[in-house]
């Protein structure tokens, strides 16, 4: 993502929050800006590159653009970037917030130091689904970091299984044609034709099944018949 991508924020007088025409939960006693600070942090920590963002918000009848960083602060769009705070030396503690720990999550896997990256990824997972939910857009962005890092590490299996369930969740949320469900689609198909044989074949139905599901059945037609081809099977 560059900085020319803009979300559309709209938050209604009674506090509902949509991100680009999505519906977002927003939990008792938090306010829906911080809501959407959380969910494009995400975003802007994954490019590395500040996400444009336009508020209409009905309770106070302001329309207004700003930007949200890859360290989790906004600012006015078009301000020169904030130089990044150091972090104390010494402490001995691991970062606070959620972002720093995505941060320095994906700072890990940049480095293939996976084993960091992914007892951060999992933490970080872990926390999002007990605070909004599984199916949250913030814990499946989440989850793709994951199922990134299982793929970049060799874990094949549990990338394809990851991908296959991110591919049906992003497709009941966002219904049908969507590129995230595309691309979790595509994903789970990659990592598949990875696994050794003793492994894809207890993962294929799954897999076929998710790939009828999420697109109509000519679409992926192409996957299928390699998917049927490495199994040994005759195609429909």
């Amino acid at each position: 993502m560059n900085t020319s991508t803009r979300y559309r924020v709209h938050i209604s007088r009674d506090g509902q929050l949509h991100i680009d025409s999505e519906p977002h939960v927003v939990p008792d006693g938090v306010d829906p800006s911080q809501v959407v600070v959380q969910v494009l942090h995400i975003e802007a920590a994954g490019s590395g590159q500040p996400v444009l963002v336009h508020v209409q918000d009905e309770r106070t009848a302001t329309r207004f653009d700003m930007q949200v960083m890859p360290d989790g602060t906004t600012q006015a769009a078009g301000a020169p970037p904030a130089a990044p705070q150091p972090t104390p030396a010494g402490t001995g503690q691991p970062p606070s917030s959620l972002f720093e720990r995505l941060a320095a999550a994906q700072a890990a896997g940049r480095a293939h130091n996976f084993d960091a990256a992914i007892v951060a990824a999992d933490d970080i997972l872990q926390q999002l689904t007990a605070e909004q939910g599984e199916t949250a857009s913030a814990t499946l962005e989440a989850a793709q970091f994951r199922a990134d890092l299982a793929y970049l590490s060799g874990e094949f299996a549990f990338a394809t299984v990851s991908w296959t369930w991110l591919a049906l969740a992003w497709f009941d949320r966002l219904g049908p044609g969507k590129r995230r469900t595309q691309i979790a689609a595509q994903n789970a198909a990659q990592a598949w034709m990875h696994l050794p044989p003793h492994e894809a074949g207890p993962l294929a139905s799954d897999l076929v099944n998710m790939l009828m599901e999420v697109a109509a059945p000519e679409r992926t037609a192409t996957i299928r018949a390699q998917i049927a081809q490495r199994l040994g099977q005759p195609t429909n």
